[in-house]
């Protein structure tokens, strides 16, 4: 990618783009009646309720920097409001917030973005070694029943920025919380943007996206929870540095043994920019701490682009673990990249075993609650 095409250039681009439209829209009216920072969301002089911080890059707000007002939210059901603008820091939000709201003011989430450029490589300021895949996120949410609406998550590192560090994965953001949910929010990265994942092997996380759009290349998509996305884009990247398929992998489950479910896909469409058949739909990840994890991963009545190799659209990321061990399976997909070329290739549901496959099945009555 052109640097000045790159991620970061982008997401400044676009947020002042938004910013110089809004400015620009009826200046007459503008100049008597200046839109608030927090939109129709209050104020610090008119708070949506007592619990309700604002923050604002320029100090229009309770706080500058989401992490500052993460550490004052404390106990249960605060809310935080993000002013449009780019925060370029990493947040970590402790397990005891729980019930915890995000709101990005602006109806465009690409308006509000939260964004950093560690990767698993990237070494630590105190010379400690480097941040490892769960280090390297840009934000990450431990509390459980977290919902954040309208906001982007993001991670702008970039292989050939770095071209001596090999750990390349660089999380956006990584969940752990049960009863999570993400309302027409963004993920943006390229190597495992969208960490989806529980507390430990044994504990269900439960996690719901809907509206959302999530892009990247290797395995931007993974983790262990019981997590739904329904009316989703996912959307597959090019890679100038390869010169062969694959390019890389949407989904790399690691669900544990004994949780009967896993990531469900549903209504949604996978995009790409890459060339045709550059992309496997999923691999199962297998991690070496929890060996006897089954990864599970059904797509049903989604659009699967031509991006995704149609012929074999699994592949494995161990030879120990062979995707057909595992719990792949799809339902009644469209698209060039759903075409049934192979059926041993392409496990499919019965309209049976498709019905114990949907939202509430999977989540109960978070799907409701979000």
């Amino acid at each position: 990618m052109p640097a000045h095409l790159s991620r970061r250039n982008i997401l400044l681009a676009g947020v002042a783009a938004g910013s110089a439209l809004a400015s620009a829209a009826a200046p007459a009216q503008a100049a008597r009646r200046p839109r608030a920072a927090f939109g129709r969301y209050g104020s610090p002089s008119a708070r949506l309720t007592r619990s309700t911080l604002y923050v604002h890059p320029e100090g229009a707000g309770d706080f500058t920097g989401v992490q500052a007002a993460v550490d004052a939210a404390t106990g249960p059901g605060r809310t935080l409001v993000l002013a449009p603008g780019v925060y370029r820091e990493t947040v970590s939000v402790p397990a005891d917030r729980t019930d915890m709201t995000w709101i990005g003011a602006s109806e465009n989430p690409g308006d509000v973005v939260i964004v950093y450029d560690n990767a698993a490589g990237t070494p630590k300021p105190d010379g400690s070694g480097t941040y490892g895949t769960s280090g390297s996120a840009t934000t990450t949410l431990r509390p459980d029943g977290f919902t954040a609406r309208r906001i982007t998550f993001a991670n702008d590192w970039l292989r050939a920025d770095h071209p001596g560090i090999s750990g390349t994965q660089a999380v956006a953001v990584k969940v752990t919380g049960d009863r999570s949910a993400f309302l027409h929010c963004r993920f943006l990265g390229h190597q495992d943007t969208l960490y989806a994942d529980s507390a430990s092997p044994d504990t269900v996380a439960r996690q719901y996206f809907a509206h959302c759009y999530a892009e990247g290349d290797v395995d931007f998509v993974f983790g262990r929870a019981t997590a739904v996305f329904e009316r989703c884009r996912f959307h597959t990247l090019a890679r100038p540095d390869l010169t062969s398929a694959p390019h890389g992998f949407v989904f790399a489950p690691s669900t544990a043994g004994a949780n009967p479910r896993g990531f469900l896909v549903t209504h949604s469409r996978i995009t790409s920019q890459a060339p045709d058949g550059h992309y496997k739909l999923a691999r199962p990840w297998v991690p070496s701490s929890a060996p006897t994890a089954r990864p599970m991963l059904t797509v049903r009545e989604t659009r699967l682009g031509a991006g995704i190799d149609a012929v074999a659209p699994y592949t494995d990321m161990a030879s120990g673990h062979p995707w057909q061990d595992q719990r792949f399976a799809e339902y009644r997909n469209t698209g060039p990249g759903a075409v049934v070329t192979v059926p041993a290739n392409r496990p499919q549901l019965t309209p049976a075993q498709a019905a114990a496959h949907t939202p509430r099945a999977y989540l109960g009555d978070r799907r409701s609650r979000a």
